[in-house]
């Protein structure tokens, strides 16, 4: 068989990653064990998400059930839903209601009425309470349900604007959780609280005494968590500058870090549910993932050495997230740079560096596709404009089947967030496009999360400047490096990735060839009056809070400064988008379509801030190759 390649003009390729393929991927946002031994995980098939079942036995996975699409609302979403004693708890997308249905067979059946929306259920250690996250008209608080709903809930706490993570003592007696208040977000301060429980004769229980364990207004803490033994609470704060585990001994009241190295070990909190570590077992130790240079990795830590060690994993995977411990071993979702999503199963006792040690439970694609036909991300660093260090993923292009002609044209895209952060994961966006004969950098600009306190804080006053600056330097270096075509780089990004892009298109005209904007941010002004609660206040730290910033609102809103964009524009929008509204990219095509600039826009019913649908993703993706053949290709 000849091994020769085809010259062909790069981002010509004839690419194994179809829109097709791209729009019919699983995503994977949850995978918890129950204490018999089963395993379940939540998929998002197109627009529903299914709760699948792994029994211990090894027998085929199969669906939960066939009636019901498992997504909770409150904010972003997240913490859909919980599984303990044979049972699993979920949030339907519909109604919001909690749902409870045994495991092994049986209907479901509500728990909670048709109320507002829950979020992060949690069942007590004795089963018969329901933890769980309410909102209501804009209004948050900890609620508690008996578990069977005969019920009506009980508002528990209340008081803070957003509650997450509530977690059982195992006494089942008291409970902790995180809540903060405006203007902060999650990951700018939070508090740490445990309440103790009173318990009237034949009534729902009552928040006692609540005391603040740790955190602040310039603290974040994320995913409180009791030992076994109820002695004592692990937490992650960043009050050292990164996200460290920490423990809280109950009785002496003392805190111990128990991590302290430069690297991440918690996230930012835009959803529930998320976790970073579990217990052991045996609670003498913990299992916790570590975001170092854009890889994520799987330790654990004795307590009793106060020794830390890497479990020596198969390397070609680069990225783990919701890990979920338990006697039958360590569930997580994973992916590698060449490797899908999927979901995996290891036993920390059998781990060697043999490659045979993670179980695959679930894929999220067929993986028909040869590893050896897709690119390995790097993680990529530069000098900024103002010599400052940006940080970043690049995928060059590759081919089995073609050798590229000249230098490849570059895609360079932004994350959302801004607080969030590209890795070093199988990113099948970043593949359909590198697999085209592109050069893809995926910019983890100052403002990101994953680089340190200091570094996420950069953004603060400064959006709209850094991340820019950052996105037309990384470019740059790739161009003075010459490892693409100067005369051929995109800019392409979704929310504040899309602001990212109307601003660089504004600042630097003629940079870049063309610009991908998804539901982008256009006007500062009617984003902090329309969009959701829980970034209702997000500009006050990123911009500064109103009327005092008035200026700068206006300054860093591209709607008012939108006759400097010239070059070809591709607009994606939701048509109910409740964070981005709709009315924020008609605004922009208005002015596009009066100066006639070459633009495209597209607007999908039923789709809001994010697209799930696989007959969306499918015309997106083929509509932005032809777009970037007719503009930037063929231009």
């Amino acid at each position: 068989m000849s091994t020769e390649k085809t010259p062909r003009q790069f981002g010509l390729w004839d690419s194994p990653i179809t829109p097709v393929s791209l729009a019919r991927g699983m995503r994977f946002t949850e995978v918890a064990w129950d204490e018999g031994g089963s395993l379940v995980w939540l998929e998002s098939r197109s627009d529903r998400n299914i709760l699948v079942v792994q029994p211990p036995d090894g027998g085929a996975e199969r669906d939960l059930n066939d009636s019901f699409s498992v997504r909770a609302k409150v904010g972003y979403g997240g913490g859909d839903f919980c599984v303990s004693l044979g049972l699993v708890y979920f949030v339907d997308a519909d109604s919001g209601r909690i749902y409870r249905q045994p495991i092994e067979s049986g209907l479901p059946t509500p728990v909670t009425p048709v109320f507002g929306q829950a979020a992060s259920p949690a069942l007590s250690p004795d089963g018969h309470w329901l933890l769980y996250v309410h909102s209501y008209e804009g209004v948050d608080s900890l609620a508690v349900v008996d578990a069977s709903g005969d019920n009506w809930p009980q508002k528990l706490v209340s008081g803070s604007d957003f509650y997450m993570q509530p977690t059982w003592h195992p006494d089942g007696k008291r409970f902790a959780w995180i809540a903060w208040d405006h203007p902060n977000m999650p990951w700018d301060g939070t508090y740490l609280r445990i309440a103790e429980l009173d318990f009237p004769l034949g009534g729902a229980p009552v928040a006692g005494k609540i005391t603040t364990v740790a955190g602040g207004e310039g603290t974040s803490i994320f995913q409180p968590q009791f030992s076994p033994d109820g002695r004592s609470l692990v937490y992650v704060s960043d009050a050292s500058g990164w996200w460290q585990l920490y423990l809280y001994d109950i009785e002496s009241g003392e805190h111990s870090q128990l991590t302290n190295v430069p690297a991440e070990h918690g996230e930012p909190a835009w959803v529930q549910g998320r976790r970073t570590y579990g217990f052991s077992p045996d609670g003498m130790g913990l299992y916790f993932l570590r975001n170092q240079h854009a890889t994520v990795s799987l330790w654990q830590y004795d307590l009793d050495s106060e020794r830390e060690s890497r479990l020596p994993l198969d390397d070609r995977y680069t990225y783990f997230e919701q890990i979920s411990v338990s006697e039958y071993g360590i569930a997580m979702v994973a992916s590698g740079g060449q490797i899908p999503t999927r979901v995996v199963t290891c036993r920390p006792k059998d781990a060697a560096p043999s490659g045979d040690d993670l179980w695959v439970m679930r894929r999220a694609t067929s993986e028909e596709i040869p590893q050896s036909e897709s690119t390995s991300p790097e993680a990529f660093a530069w000098s900024g404009m103002d010599g400052e260090l940006a940080n970043g993923v690049y995928y060059p292009p590759h081919s089995e089947k073609y050798e590229g002609i000249g230098k490849p044209p570059l895609l360079v895209r932004i994350h959302g967030g801004p607080t969030s952060q590209r890795f070093k994961q199988f990113d099948i966006g970043a593949q359909y496009f590198a697999t085209r004969g592109y050069a893809v950098l995926e910019v983890n600009y100052r403002g990101s999360t994953g680089y340190g306190r200091a570094y996420r804080d950069k953004l603060r006053g400064s959006w709209g400047i850094y991340d820019v600056q950052d996105a037309v330097s990384g470019a740059q270096h790739l161009i003075d490096q010459g490892l693409v075509d100067g005369s051929k780089v995109v800019i392409m990004g979704g929310s504040a990735g899309g602001f990212t892009v109307l601003k660089a298109l504004q600042d630097h005209p003629g940079f870049f060839k063309a610009g991908i904007n998804l539901f982008g941010v256009t006007n500062q002004f009617t984003l902090a009056a329309d969009t959701h609660k829980f970034e209702a206040h997000y500009s006050d730290t990123l911009l500064g809070p109103l009327p005092d910033a008035a200026a700068l609102f206006r300054e860093r809103s591209p709607i008012f400064f939108v006759d400097r964009i010239t070059d070809p524009i591709a607009v994606f929008q939701g048509e109910e988008d409740v964070v981005v509204p709709r009315a924020q990219s008609d605004e922009l095509v208005e002015s596009l379509r009066r100066r006639g600039v070459p633009h495209v826009y597209h607007l999908y019913p039923g789709e809001g801030h994010g697209f799930r649908k696989e007959e969306t993703l499918e015309h997106m993706y083929t509509e932005i190759v032809k777009f970037l053949n007719q503009y930037v290709i063929f231009s």
